[in-house]
């Protein structure tokens, strides 16, 4: 088990601070989802704790070490830029096999795990910006690390190889600490275990997900006939039946009824995402830098 901490850590850019003050302790093999409203300084986070640019006050630790000028710890890490910096004149498989040159790893490896082998002879140039995405993330994976940085890893990519890539994601935080930020709030709810909320350049929350919840807590149902007879629903958004209930229990309550009475339920969803309401103040929900 690996030991990340973040001390009393100032950082930014020619000068400028865009992070204050921010401590943070994480041990967990885990998923922690960053997210922050646009211009809060998740990739100054990123690149802080990658040892990408030195703090300007504070200290980096990783099992007690400084990240920073150590390069045997950042070597322990791996970090994923929002932007895909890539070789565009170089195969897919030649790229692949460059960084495995300086790094490690098998470039045939990741090429099965993400599914590229149909790309292996095109040129970078040649790729869809979803497709260019798959092969950053491939770079990522040729060796294996302790620390995974990945800055909005599933950005640009349909939802089939969304999923894939979620996948792959939870298999490794079983025994790998996995730092992930992203724009979709659903997204982060279905896949994270922690939530690093950044406002502002600082930590504005760091808690579980589970912990987080809605001040209202509407519920979707669709059935096989009409429940508005039989509760408090209104047909609403998507074609769902509504229902405002105060707690994830009482519509359980309401479901076991409904099955009860002989209703068939084919669906039931929560319509609000708690992580919406850490946003709502600001009415910014994109993604920081």
């Amino acid at each position: 088990m690996h030991l990340l901490e973040l001390k009393n850590v100032h950082s930014g850019y020619d000068g400028k601070e865009v992070l204050h003050n921010v401590n943070l302790c994480i041990s967990e093999p885990s998923i922690y989802v960053v997210l922050g409203p646009n211009g809060a300084g998740k990739t100054t986070l990123f690149r802080t704790i990658s040892g990408i640019i030195k703090p300007q006050a504070g200290k980096v630790l990783l099992d007690g070490i400084e990240v920073f000028p150590s390069k045997e710890i950042r070597r322990k890490m791996n970090y994923l830029s929002h932007n895909n910096a890539l070789p565009e004149e170089m195969t897919v498989y030649d790229a692949l096999r460059f960084y495995a040159n300086m790094e490690g790893g098998n470039p045939d490896e990741v090429l099965d795990l993400l599914k590229l082998r149909d790309l292996k002879n095109k040129k970078i140039s040649d790729l869809s910006q979803g497709q260019k995405k798959k092969v950053s993330i491939a770079k990522v994976f040729l060796r294996e690390r302790e620390i995974y940085l990945l800055d909005e890893p599933t950005a640009n990519l349909d939802p089939i190889v969304s999923k894939e890539i979620r996948d792959i994601l939870l298999e490794l935080s079983r025994d790998k600490i996995v730092l992930y930020s992203s724009h979709n709030l659903y997204e982060a709810r279905d896949v994270g275990t922690y939530l690093i909320l950044i406002k502002e350049g600082s930590v504005a929350l760091f808690d579980r997900i589970s912990n987080i919840r809605s001040s209202k807590y509407r519920v979707g149902i669709r059935a096989n006939t009409d429940i508005s007879k039989i509760v408090d629903a209104k047909v609403g958004e998507g074609g769902y039946y509504v229902l405002s209930v105060d707690t994830p229990e009482e519509a359980g309550l309401i479901l076991r009824d409904l099955v009860n009475r002989g209703v068939i339920v084919t669906e039931m969803r929560q319509l609000d995402n708690p992580l919406q309401e850490l946003f709502d103040e600001n009415g910014d929900t994109s993604t920081a830098t």
